[in-house]
């Protein structure tokens, strides 16, 4: 395949990512990256854009009341710096799939309308996708848009990691483990390379957490569930929690609601939107501020961010369990790269289990080893490369589909 234009769009509940990419099957080269944020945020949107070398071309405060509107900013931006060619093609983030949507593929209105009927599976993050994806439609109608599935990467998880314990009838109904952030674990992976251990736990920390247990380069058991509120507690959502506590609250709900369904929407923004480090803090999502609180004496802030590393030490430790042991840890996503207090609590008390850190190697910047030399556990931090995984599997399905490509500008 002869070298091509890639955009890459990764849609959010109020943002929008995008990246430009000139790429072949031998190289995936990127050109620009940028965003549209605060949408739907009266008086709060930005669009920004800036070359791979970090050189800033556009910063401006502008009022962006949704994800069309996103989107069109972003087409605009792009059209004005000449320096990057059309896309030819586009790459979209999926986060979750559906029990008929299981591959990465070509966006169709087919399969748009197939993974409307599977909101409910990522109720925070596939209604703005799926706006995106429609709205991509019309605005590049001669450029072959396809999903790349978080998902994907544990598409072949063990039955005893996949199932769930529910009765045959609903696991008939596509209910079991999905999984997510599998865009990042497969970047990890390949990024590693010939490095890449036998047994390797991965923990993407941040605004989401999930940690997966990976043997041979592929997913073997993953925090996150049906959706990705499982597992982990989050910035807003509980993780995991007994189900018990949701029927209290469906029942509490059911009291005053003036519908069935807005007792479940209320229990769906308690569960999603109001719990995790903002719900137990009583003070923020962001674990910047939650450092920040703690340094002034927050017991709340203390006792959050102690629920979420203790959280991630257990799964390790499962997870060692599932593995049979561990070669390598890493520690990827916003906190999990940049958060080294988070880093030494996580790890504080494994050392039995034979994980520990070089205290200055883990204070320290950039993706780097940070257990000490010879140390039977390797720890290391490292950047995921979502955007450039999404790029290799547009390459592969554009090579599937035999596509004609609109011609550059």
């Amino acid at each position: 395949m002869s070298t091509i234009s890639i955009l890459v769009l990764n849609a959010g509940s109020s943002s929008i990512k995008f990246a430009c990419y000139r790429a072949d099957a031998e190289e995936q080269r990127q050109l620009c990256s940028g965003a549209v944020e605060g949408i739907g945020s009266a008086g709060r949107g930005r669009c920004w854009l800036r070359r791979a070398d970090g050189t800033m071309l556009h910063d401006a405060a502008l009022e962006i009341t949704d994800s069309a509107s996103g989107l069109a900013h972003i087409t605009q931006v792009l059209a004005t710096h000449s320096e990057f060619p059309a896309p030819q093609a586009i790459g979209h983030r999926m986060v979750s799939s559906s029990p008929e949507v299981t591959e990465n593929q070509r966006v169709t209105p087919q399969l748009i309308a197939c993974l409307e009927r599977y909101v409910h599976f990522a109720p925070l993050h596939t209604p703005p996708a799926l706006h995106i994806l429609r709205h991509t439609l019309k605005a590049y109608p001669e450029v072959p848009s396809f999903i790349a599935l978080d998902s994907w990467f544990h598409r072949d998880l063990p039955d005893v990691a996949r199932m769930l314990p529910v009765p045959a009838s609903i696991a008939q109904m596509g209910v079991h483990r999905y999984g997510a952030h599998g865009l990042s674990y497969e970047s990890i992976v390949d990024q590693l390379g010939t490095a890449l251990p036998q047994r390797l736990i991965v923990a993407h920390l941040g605004n989401g957490s999930s940690i997966t247990a990976i043997r041979d380069g592929r997913s073997v058991d993953t925090s996150m569930g049906l959706t990705p509120t499982g597992g982990l507690i989050s910035a807003t959502r509980t993780g995991e929690i007994d189900p018990g506590v949701l029927l209290f609250l469906l029942r509490q709900a059911a009291r005053t609601a003036a519908s069935t369904e807005d007792a479940i929407q209320t229990v769906e923004n308690m569960v999603n939107r109001q719990s995790g480090l903002y719900g137990v803090s009583e003070l923020s999502n962001d674990m910047r501020t939650l450092r920040r609180a703690i340094a002034e004496g927050s017991a709340k802030a203390r006792l959050a961010v102690d629920l979420y590393t203790t959280a991630i030490r257990k799964y390790i430790g499962a997870y060692i369990a599932v593995l049979g042991g561990v070669d390598m840890l890493v520690f990827t996503g916003g906190i999990g790269e940049h958060d080294a207090a988070t880093r030494a609590e996580i790890c504080r008390g494994l050392e039995g289990l034979g994980i520990e850190l070089d205290p200055e190697q883990n204070t320290r910047t950039g993706a780097r080893q940070i257990s000490p030399e010879g140390a039977a556990i390797v720890v290391r931090t490292m950047p995921p490369d979502e955007e450039g995984i999404i790029v290799r599997h547009v390459l592969r399905l554009l090579q599937e589909d035999r596509q004609t490509l609109h011609p550059l500008r």
